[in-house]
């Protein structure tokens, strides 16, 4: 397939990477040579989300942004079991794999791109491949899955408050309903509803309602199924989760008891609401900055930066 010269950083022109069975639109910037940063926007955003982060560690770092399946340029296929985490994971991992092939990077996930990095986070096939993971307002399925069942037996209260936050997840799984509202209007009204909802401009996003529609298959594929059979999944890597403190979906409780499934935890709290990587752009930069080179100083050698850049790594694939 095709692949788009990224060597310009035009976050315009996409480098095309094939993920488990579709099409990534991937977006570049910062130096060839530097350490590796991957973004992994959630729902129902695409890569441009993370625009304002990015602003502020590109000069330093080889920042990688793509649209997940189902989202902006990439593929979305049909079926519901294609969102399935496994999928998603292997996505994650082909752009890794890409972006870069002999050093492992630093990976950043908000919302959805969280919950699915998370599990990547947690495979230890992919141990190797990450050096450090950023939680941004997205916990581990699996993580929850054990702790609702803890929340019955400590602190009934505190779940049910947690499960009217997550009343949208049981709205999605409404037949046909959510994607037609999503077609019908929602998509056009978005930017204005979340403008007024945390005061805070999302970027212009032409495919909205699409992926909005599309994005719903996220909880479809996977909610239910974790929540009801919760593995046990342990980090494999530092891994630094960032708090807002505001933030109307995913309450701060899920940072409760989460040593138990990371042995290098950082956590961080900010006043901000859930779409902190816009509202406070430079304190999230600032604080991946800050925990990627904690991490990033204790690789080996032959582990730091890339050995050629993904523009060349495109090349030798196309």
């Amino acid at each position: 397939m095709p692949h788009h010269d990224s060597s310009a950083n035009n976050a315009d022109e996409p480098v095309w990477v094939r993920g488990d069975g579709v099409d990534l639109a991937c977006h570049v910037a910062g130096p060839a040579d530097a350490p590796v940063l991957v973004f992994v926007h959630g729902y129902p955003d695409n890569h441009a989300v993370w625009d304002r982060v990015v602003a502020h560690l590109a000069g330093d770092y080889r920042c990688i942004r793509y649209d997940v399946r189902g989202a902006g340029a990439s593929s979305a296929p049909a079926a519901t079991r294609a969102y399935r985490l496994d999928h998603l994971s292997a996505d994650l991992a082909a752009v890794i794999e890409w972006a870069s092939p002999n050093a492992p990077v630093h990976v950043i996930g908000h919302d959805w791109g969280s919950i699915q990095s998370w599990d990547a986070a947690t495979d230890p096939a992919l141990a190797a491949r990450i050096a450090s993971f950023t939680s941004i307002s997205g916990p581990c399925l699996d993580h929850v899955g054990h702790w609702l069942r803890q929340q019955w037996q400590r602190d009934r209260a505190g779940l049910f408050k947690q499960l009217g936050k997550s009343w949208y997840v049981f709205a999605f799984h409404l037949p046909g309903l959510p994607s037609l509202l999503w077609r019908a209007g929602l998509g056009r009204r978005w930017h204005s509803i979340v403008e007024r909802m945390e005061d805070s401009q999302l970027p212009r996003n032409p495919s909205q309602a699409n992926d909005g529609a599309r994005g719903i298959a996220l909880y479809r594929a996977n909610v239910v199924a974790r929540l009801r059979a919760p593995r046990a999944r342990h980090a494999q890597m530092p891994v630094q989760v960032i708090v807002p403190e505001r933030d109307p979906f995913v309450g701060p409780g899920f940072v409760a008891g989460l040593e138990r499934w990371v042995d290098a935890l950082t956590v961080k709290t900010i006043d901000a609401a859930h779409w902190a990587i816009q509202s406070e752009a430079e304190t999230i930069a600032a604080h991946c900055r800050a925990f990627v080179e904690s991490n990033h100083a204790s690789l080996p050698t032959a582990g730091r930066g890339n050995s050629h850049s993904p523009t060349e790594a495109a090349r030798a694939r196309a």
